[in-house]
């Protein structure tokens, strides 16, 4: 748990202050010791604030921490910036920058970006500053960086920055080549204006005022502008050089006197949108541009323009008077959509990623917390009815029932870890829908079955109606649909009270050109029902509308969005409707294709064991105990080995049918057991090639599934080992 009143930031400083002072990274952590202890966190501060380093390594672009008081000492840079300044490590970074943010700066730079800052700070402490300038890589290079900053000051901690900072070189250099060639053309324009007023001096001995003025609008704004003006303060007056579809209709024609305020004020009324009007009106007043132009050669205000499409627009004003006193200046207006639009974008995107990083924090805070209980819980039933079948050895009856709820447990715990890898599996767009033969019946029978002692257990009526299914026989990914409503039924049963009623019901509800039909499965119960608040979040994951504390129900709500899952990757859909107190129905609505030679056909065999020989490959001497007394047990002969290449060696090397089946390991050390079993399937001997393999494996993604088929091998079992699925499998196999 956070320690009560403590920020968040100031935990993620004591962590990086305690890595920092023992010269440990975040990776070596758990190596020096219980990290508790260590850091002086809490457990749950510690793993929030590693997870939040964490994430700040994997930011795109640099990240920095520093302190905004002494020498400005940096606490954390992320990878980002490392990679930025071409560091292979932080000790390459503080050697090079000196731990200090002053250090990080290019020396030229330093005194304008800190005055920079700490003005914008002084302004504004909830917005971000922004500043720019130069860093020198570790090759030698400068780097132009722009740098987002925001300052936070804990009682605990003091003042500190954390920044985003970004490699604007190209941009930069981009910027000022754009800005020379634009000096060039302004100079070669000065060039040939100036021969124009030379020649124009030789042909004519006295200039006219009005033209020694509209070359001060040329001087003053250039030709980016869409509407320029000369404007005389004193006077109230304003001449149009440039006008532009905007301003033509108020200011007349070019060239013509027309009053200042007033067309200032007509322009302002027609064409400036209302939310800026008022600061437009501000900014072109007499006296704020007097007031401005005394410390400054030129000011400008930004406005959006009224119409159809919203565009922004500045207003410049430049002081092109001999005189002390401002009283002539150059009035321009020009488009800046692009500049502005960039501003909003980067913000947004600074907001956006801020946003994210609270939700992502929040979420797996939540996640974490649901997790460690309904995890512990079964723990706790493991170990305490563990001691106790120890206790209870002489009784036989008392040490079965231990075990049997020590069972009960694992299977609880190991059914939540599969629901959280099978979530995680299903959103790396690994997982992908095969079509087969099947039939909707028997898969339905098989969940009903399977639920049906559960149901009893809790006095309540199972049943199953599937009357309304036209064509049984159907193409589709059988596991897949079963677990789909295996999820919804075992929900329907774990939520409904003694004496309640779960119905299981299929219906096909239209028939489809080129053998395809649409099929409803509906699960309704009579349990405590969903509230309508909540149903708009019942499918996304780790939601549950009572934790395992307030409803006695153990999960961590991912069932839900699992069977979401599955039905959209089976190409269909899933509603809900429930009322709290009367029950919920959920129905999946899937588009099936037609079997064209009658319905799927499931043969089921048994065998005996006896005088079968298997060789097993396991690494691990525990599973490797465990499987060989299982297989003993069942009447097998078992020889053991420990990696792939010896699985390889013991087959090539024993005569035909010495071995009537291989049960194999697959992250096994040397050779794992898919490069094993595809280096038997090439073996020259065709008895010793066909020998069958069982890969037995704790990763059972489709994608691992797949793999296990193309190495040759004839089944993929799961483990922890489910006794009844390996025997049948083998026995099936040995028939």
């Amino acid at each position: 748990m956070q320690e009560q009143g403590r920020p968040l930031i100031d935990h993620i400083l004591t962590l990086l202050d305690s890595l920092r002072a023992s010269g440990l990274t975040l990776g070596q952590l758990g190596e020096a010791g219980p990290a508790e202890a260590f850091s002086g966190l809490d457990g749950q501060s510690l793993r929030t604030a590693c997870e939040i380093i964490n994430f700040m390594d994997e930011m795109p672009g640099g990240f920095l921490i520093y302190r905004a008081d002494g020498e400005e000492e940096i606490l954390y840079a992320n990878r980002g910036l490392l990679r930025i300044l071409q560091c292979a490590d932080m000790a390459e970074f503080r050697e090079m920058t000196g731990g200090s943010f002053r250090g990080l700066v290019f020396p030229e730079d330093l005194e304008a970006v800190e005055k920079s800052i700490l003005h914008q700070v002084a302004a504004s402490r909830h917005d971000l500053d922004y500043v720019e300038y130069r860093v020198v890589r570790r090759d030698g290079a400068v780097r132009w960086i722009e740098d987002y900053g925001h300052y936070v000051y804990t009682e605990s901690v003091g003042g500190v920055f954390y920044v985003f900072l970004a490699d604007a070189t190209e941009k930069k250099e981009k910027l000022l080549t754009e800005r020379a060639l634009l000096v060039h053309e302004k100079e070669r324009n000065q060039r040939e204006l100036k021969a124009l007023m030379e020649a124009y001096g030789r042909e004519r001995s006295k200039i006219d005022q009005e033209h020694l003025r509209q070359l001060e609008v040329i001087e003053g704004l250039g030709i980016n502008y869409e509407s320029i003006f000369y404007v005389d303060l004193d006077k109230d007056a304003v001449l149009p050089y440039r006008l532009s579809h905007r301003s033509d209709a108020i200011f007349g024609a070019r060239l013509q006197v027309r009053p200042y305020a007033a067309s200032m004020a007509a322009y302002i009324d027609q064409w400036v949108c209302p939310e800026d009007r008022e600061a437009v009106i501000r900014a072109s007043a007499p006296d704020t541009i007097r007031a401005r132009l005394a410390g400054s050669s030129s000011c400008y205000v930004n406005y959006r323009t009224v119409g159809s499409k919203t565009q922004y627009l500045q207003m410049r004003f430049v002081a092109v008077g001999q005189t002390e006193r401002v009283a002539q200046l150059v009035m321009g207006c020009r488009r800046v959509d692009d500049e502005i639009r960039r501003e909003m974008e980067q913000k947004q995107l600074l907001e956006e990623a801020l946003n994210n990083a609270q939700l992502s924090i929040t979420a797996k805070n939540t996640f974490l917390s649901n997790m460690s209980h309904d995890m512990r819980t079964p723990l706790n039933a493991i170990f305490g009815f563990t001691a106790l079948a120890k206790s209870s050895l002489p009784d036989v009856r008392a040490a079965r029932g231990y075990l049997e709820r020590i069972e009960s447990s694992s299977r609880q715990l190991l059914d939540m870890i599969d629901k959280v890898l099978q979530l995680s599996w299903m959103d790396s767009n690994e997982a992908q829908a095969e079509e087969s033969d099947c039939s909707l019946r028997e898969i339905l029978e098989e969940v009903r079955d399977f639920l049906l002692p559960q149901a009893a257990e809790k006095d309540i009526a199972f049943t199953l109606d599937c009357s309304q299914v036209r064509h049984d026989a159907v193409r589709g990914d059988r596991e897949k649909l079963g677990q789909l409503v295996m999820y919804l039924a075992n929900n329907a049963v774990t939520y409904t009270p003694a004496g309640g009623s779960v119905s299981i019901t299929a219906m096909e509800t239209e028939e489809l050109l080129h053998s395809f039909a649409v099929y409803k499965i509906e699960v309704r119960d009579t349990g405590v029902g969903i509230s309508e608040s909540f149903l708009k979040q019942i499918f996304e994951p780790f939601t549950r509308e009572r934790n395992t504390t307030l409803s006695g129900v153990h999960g961590v709500g991912l069932g839900l969005a699992i069977a979401k899952d599955l039905a959209e990757l089976l190409g269909g859909s899933i509603e809900v409707d429930s009322a709290v107190g009367e029950g919920s129905t959920f129905t999946v609505t899937l588009r099936l294709r037609l079997q064209e030679d009658g319905p799927a056909q499931v043969h089921h065999g048994a065998g005996d064991g006896s005088s079968r020989r298997i060789l097993l490959a396991e690494d691990n001497e525990l599973n490797r105990e465990i499987a060989e007394s299982i297989l003993e047990e069942a009447g097998f002969s078992v020889e053991s080995v420990e990696d792939g290449a010896a699985a390889l060696e013991a087959v090539r090397s024993a005569p035909a049918g010495t071995y009537d089946l291989v049960v194999m390991d697959i992250q096994m050390p040397v050779m794992n057991g898919w490069q094993a079993a595809e280096a038997i399937r090439a073996l020259p001997d065709p008895a010793l090639a066909r020998i069958p393999i069982v890969a037995l494996s704790a990763n059972v993604f489709d994608s691992d599934i797949q793999r296990s088929m193309d190495a040759g091998m004839e089944a993929h079992l799961a483990k922890p080992i489910d006794v009844p699925v390996l025997l049948g499998t083998i026995r099936g196999l040995l028939r």
